[in-house]
C-alpha cells in the first residue's frame, strides 16, 4: 500500500469530521470548548475505538499532532465562518458527512489490512473508523446516532472494507475510485432515501399516544 494514499484519506476525513462536529456542537449552541471537543471527538473517536479493537496502543493518537493540529484549524475556520456560509453548508450537511464516511472508512480498513488482519477485521475497521466518530458526536450532541436510525450509511463502509480486504482496491487509482463510489452511493441513499428494512412496533406506539391523549 502506498503510505501518501493513507495520509491522504486520513488529512480528508479528520477535516471533513473536525468541521461536521463543530456545525453540529454549534447547531446545539455549544461554547466554544465544546464546540471544540465535539469536533476533536468526531475526527479521532472512531480511530480510537478502531484501534482498541485491533490491537493498536490507544496512546498512538498522540502520534498524530499533525492531524490534531489540522482538526484544530479546521474546528477554527468552521468557528469563524460567516453565518450565511454556515447555512448554506447545513444545506450540504449529507455530503461533508458522506467524505468523512468514505475518508475514514478506506484508512481504517488500509490500516487492518497492513496489520495483515482477517476480512472480518479489515470490514470491522472500515465501519469502526468510517461511523464511530459520528456516532459518539451524536450521542454527546444529544442525538439518535446518524448510523443507526438513517439511510443506509455503514454499508457503504462496509462494501468499502469488503473490497480492500478482498484485494479488489489496492493501488492508488482503485482507492480512488472506491472513496468517490462510496461517497456517490452514500448520496444516492439520501437523495432517493434508500433505507434498510426496519420493523417499528406501531401498535405498542399508538397505545402509548392513545394513553397520553387520554390521561
Amino acid at each position: 500500500m502506498d503510505m501518501h494514499v493513507f495520509d491522504i484519506f486520513s488529512i480528508i476525513g479528520t477535516i471533513a469530521f473536525a468541521m461536521s462536529g463543530a456545525f453540529v456542537a454549534m447547531e446545539e449552541e455549544y461554547d466554544i470548548l465544546g464546540i471544540a471537543v465535539l469536533g476533536l471527538v468526531t475526527a479521532f473517536g472512531g480511530g480510537i475505538i478502531r484501534n482498541v479493537l485491533i490491537g493498536v496502543p490507544v496512546t498512538s493518537l498522540w502520534s498524530q499532532g499533525h492531524l490534531i493540529l489540522l482538526a484544530m484549524i479546521s474546528i477554527f475556520v468552521a468557528f469563524v465562518l460567516p453565518l450565511g456560509w454556515i447555512q448554506h453548508w447545513k444545506k450540504t450537511e449529507a455530503l461533508f458527512d458522506a467524505i468523512g464516511l468514505s475518508a475514514f472508512a478506506i484508512q481504517g480498513a488500509l490500516y487492518a489490512t497492513e496489520m495483515n488482519h482477517p476480512l472480518i477485521a479489515v470490514i470491522v475497521a472500515a465501519v469502526l473508523t468510517g461511523s464511530g466518530g459520528g456516532m459518539v458526536r451524536d450521542l454527546l450532541a444529544g442525538r439518535k446516532p446518524l448510523v443507526l436510525r438513517d439511510e443506509i450509511y455503514a454499508v457503504w463502509a462496509m462494501v468499502a472494507g469488503g473490497m480492500i480486504g478482498l484485494g479488489l482496491a489496492a493501488h492508488t487509482w482503485q482507492l480512488l475510485i472506491l472513496f468517490v463510489i462510496v461517497i456517490a452511493f452514500r448520496m444516492l441513499s439520501v437523495h432517493y432515501k434508500w433505507r434498510l428494512p426496519r420493523r417499528m412496533l406501531q401498535e405498542r406506539k399508538e397505545a402509548a399516544e392513545s394513553k397520553s391523549m387520554s390521561s
